[in-house]
């Protein structure tokens, strides 16, 4: 077996090894000066882990100053394994979501499953009880064998992974456009609950305390998957199969149960996952972040494989592994509460005064570097950012309303269409049920969690609609951030916080470092607008294959409060008689919309406008009347415009239809995307109190107990549709197309 001082450093630069680790020549030099001399396989290894986008957010590190972060409900802003929000009564939402996309193109199963793990361990890091998941994922358009699989996989990888480690999975979101037929996205939430005086931190302070490794033993998978997720995707992708990792979900379920007993003793004095990097990020920004150096022996790490070398041992990303730092002389309390649950949990190296990162194996030195090298010193890049050469196009385009000739045929192909269609066929995979707290299972604007024990809940969303972003990037991230928080009022809870997965192109393409500038402001101002601060994230670029970037996507998981169970609102219309509002101006926008997809096959014009100060006064008042029990459900009108939303309002097996009545030009009432929008039901009693609180609302009809969907436009009728019939074809249109021959 080769082991890593075989090849010596002057090898590793003049036969520029580096490079296929992913470092360039400038930070290979800069490496050189940092250590003063050449470094040798492994530290070069270890640096081209650490130096990594994925690691380091080298390139996107200018943008992430630009969210706000704080806030006086804030207590964990980014820069840990999880965001925390205040609550209440001594309690905090922890919440993260991550993105697992080039190894689910390789290996969709395990690349969805160990997505999910590792996200886990992100929040019960921070010493909180994982109690949902969310996830957010992106596809090409369901035609042909190879998107099927990735789609089918990747389901089947969430659902393996969450429902045996005993998580609910309570919703999600999946949107299908060509620009991801390579390259899907696989985003990952989780939320956790936490008391106050039980938060940790990833910090390895104390000279002389002890370093443990809690687990499973260290194998060959997921080696260099830091830096393959920091590359294009190979066309040849079975080659980076290896830096995908392997998951086990039953082991994680005993590791979340051991780490959060642990958490009580007072001999922990920090505690972090081995997720991206693995052993070497965990170890050295636990040291750096708390100003001290570490050392470890790797003769003592659990090993999966033999004759494993420090190059491996260092950069391997198998699963279900956690470091701890705990006081000298009180090892056998932890250890033996991982024993308890039939894990191991091991002494491999110790907290030192010295600021390095020292390795050693077999009596040697395998590394010696100094640690704020690898987590604070990483290059940061100001990339060269170009506006895009179809922006400037598309805005000077002129609006035009398209030509429907039937408004009853074009309804049902919107419904048919796989982004607006049931995702039954997703969530009924998932145990949504499990933890016995979800209150608003998958299928509505919002997931609801009760906090067992109180009068509260959780209200949480995934959203992003990125052909607005691709269209007009500022607008669109706007959009993402207000529609996220659209969600999560229409459930009846006041939004918190969010999360964010930024999912771009490769960075060195200055129109796509322009998208992604673009819409990091975007979603700043509106984050702003709304008072959502951004608490956690992950960037994941480079997300193209064959020169072709995906759109740009950054998701947005948003959180938000319940104060009463009583708050808690449908999205579904609820009782015959009562009265249909609209809430919000429509214009002619058909920019990016689901018409034009239908229509034209792909996008171009302008975005929908939205109007920050417009929306968080009309989500403010909505929240208020829904707080004094004054509305019925709330929806938000989305993909597909009003005539999408009312029919979709009447898909809850009640047998209830609408009567609607409205004047204007029909195509733009029914199927333009205009923002701000929401459809609520008021009973008749509380007509006038809501008419005169909210202000933008006019009455369009009123629910029935016919199960038609009826709508008129101008006096006269373009809309007579069977509601049950109309469910049949947006519940079936997902499995029909894999069932259907590509």
């Amino acid at each position: 077996m080769l082991q890593t001082h075989d090849i010596t450093p002057e090898q590793v630069e003049n036969e520029k090894l580096y490079k296929d680790m992913g470092l360039s020549d400038p930070e290979y030099n800069m490496v050189k000066d940092i250590m003063k001399r050449r470094p040798n396989f492994t530290e070069t290894g270890i640096f081209s882990v650490m130096w990594s986008e994925h690691c380091s957010y080298k390139t996107s590190k200018p943008l992430l100053g630009k969210f706000p972060t704080k806030a006086p409900h804030v207590l964990q802003g980014p820069g840990e394994g999880a965001g925390i929000i205040d609550i209440g009564d001594n309690q905090a939402v922890v919440f993260k979501i991550e993105s697992h996309n080039h190894p689910s193109a390789v290996e969709p199963y395990q690349g969805a499953a160990t997505g999910v793990g590792g996200i886990i361990r992100d929040v019960f890091s921070m010493g909180a009880r994982p109690i949902a998941l969310m996830n957010s994922l992106r596809f090409g358009n369901l035609t042909t064998d190879r998107v099927k699989y990735l789609f089918t996989e990747v389901v089947n990888g969430i659902a393996g992974y969450g429902n045996c480690v005993g998580v609910p999975t309570v919703g999600g979101e999946v949107q299908f456009d060509e620009s991801y037929e390579d390259n899907p996205l696989v985003n990952a939430m989780c939320v956790g609950l936490i008391n106050h005086d039980e938060i940790q931190k990833g910090i390895a302070s104390g000279i002389g305390n002890t370093v443990i490794y809690a687990g499973a033993p260290t194998g060959r998978d997921g080696i260099h998957g830091a830096t393959f997720a920091s590359d294009d995707l190979a066309e040849d992708s079975d080659k980076d199969r290896p830096a995908v990792q392997v998951g086990d979900p039953f082991m994680e379920k005993l590791l979340i149960e051991a780490c959060l007993e642990v958490i009580h003793s007072d001999a922990l004095v920090g505690m972090q996952d081995m997720g991206a990097a693995g052993l070497t990020s965990s170890a050295s920004e636990m040291a750096s972040k708390a100003g001290t150096g570490m050392e470890m022996n790797l003769d003592l790490v659990p090993q999966r494989e033999q004759n494993m070398n420090a190059y491996e041992l260092m950069l391997s990303e198998s699963q279900e592994r956690m470091l701890l730092v705990v006081k000298k002389g009180r090892e056998q309390e932890i250890i033996d509460v991982f024993e308890k649950y039939g894990l191991q949990a091991v002494t491999v190296g110790e907290v030192i005064e010295e600021k390095v990162f020292r390795i050693k194996q077999h009596g040697r030195v395998e590394a010696n570097i100094p640690v704020d090298a690898l987590a604070e010193e990483a290059p940061v890049y100001h990339m060269p950012s170009k506006e895009a050469a179809y922006y400037k196009e598309f805005q000077q385009m002129e609006t035009t309303i398209p030509q429907i000739n039937d408004p009853a045929e074009m309804l049902k192909k919107l419904l048919q269409q796989p982004t607006i269609a049931s995702k039954e066929w997703v969530y009924d995979q998932y145990d949504s049920m499990v933890q016995t707290n979800t209150v608003v299972a998958p299928g509505s604007d919002a997931a609801v969690v009760r906090i067992k024990g109180s009068d509260k809940a959780l209200a949480i969303t995934t959203d992003c609609n990125s052909r607005y972003i691709y269209l007009d990037p500022e607008t669109g991230g706007k959009i993402a951030v207000a529609e996220a928080a659209r969600n999560i009022v229409c459930s009846g809870a006041r939004p918190l916080g969010l999360t964010d997965g930024l999912n771009f192109g490769n960075p060195t393409n200055p129109e796509v470092f322009w998208q992604m500038e673009k819409s990091v402001e975007g979603m700043s101002a509106a984050c702003t607008a709304l008072g959502t601060p951004v608490i956690s994230g992950n960037v994941s670029l480079y997300n193209q294959s064959k020169g072709k970037a995906i759109f740009p996507t950054p998701i947005v998981g948003m959180v938000g409060l319940h104060e009463s169970l009583e708050h808690i609102t449908p999205s579904h219309f609820q009782e015959a008689g009562d009265i249909i509002y609209l809430i919000g101006e429509t214009q002619a926008e058909f920019g990016g919309s689901e018409l034009q997809n239908i229509l034209e096959g792909s996008y171009r014009g302008k975005a929908p406008v939205i109007d920050l100060n417009v929306e968080a006064k009309r989500q403010k008042q909505l929240l208020e009347l829904i707080q004094q029990g004054m509305v019925e459900s709330a929806h938000d009108l989305a993909e597909g415009g009003l005539a999408v939303a009312l029919a979709e309002s009447v898909f809850n097996e009640k047998g209830l239809g609408v009567d609607s009545s409205i004047d204007g030009d029909a195509t733009t009432v029914l199927f333009s995307e205009s923002q701000s929008r929401f459809l609520v039901t008021v009973k008749p009693y509380n007509k006038e109190h809501f008419e005169k609180t909210m202000e933008d609302a006019k009455k369009i009809g009123v629910v029935t107990e016919d199960n038609q969907v009826t709508v008129t436009i101008n006096n006269e009728n373009v809309i007579q549709e069977d509601a049950a019939q109309l469910r049949e074809l947006w519940k079936g249109a997902i499995p029909c197309l894999l069932k259907s021959k590509a």
